[in-house]
């Protein structure tokens, strides 16, 4: 499987793992899952450390080569696919996340029930 986290999913897989649900948290230590880091997540984490809203370090290749996660950058297609993307959800960062999991067939980590109107592939729990 190849799972993108929400940016508060990889938040809380670095700092706080105890408020990913057990079955989730099960499936990112999996050897087997395709754990995805999004270029929005660590754009949005820069944004809000740098605002004094969050204390992370960056989000960097030693970073994520310790959790085995692997970097998901944004592409063309991604970026073409905001244009058709209904108005359910106002956050800039999460339509990203959307556009990548559905122009991609990725799964979605996401507390969010809300990004389940687009179709994604939702997990959580």
């Amino acid at each position: 499987m190849r799972l993108l986290l929400d940016t508060h999913v990889l938040i809380w897989a670095v700092a706080e793992p105890e408020r990913i649900p057990a079955p989730l948290r099960n499936t990112i230590a999996d050897g087997g899952t395709d754990v995805l880091v999004s270029t929005a997540s660590a754009w949005e984490i820069a944004i809000k450390t740098s605002l004094g809203r969050l204390e992370l370090a960056p989000v960097d290749d030693e970073l994520l080569a310790r959790f085995r996660f692997r970097h998901y950058p944004i592409a063309l297609r991604h970026a073409a696919a905001l244009a058709e993307l209904p108005r359910h959800h106002h956050d800039p960062f999460d339509r990203m996340l959307v556009c990548q999991a559905l122009v991609d067939d990725l799964a979605l980590a996401s507390a969010d029930p809300a990004l389940g109107a687009y179709g994604v592939d939702l997990r959580w729990g």
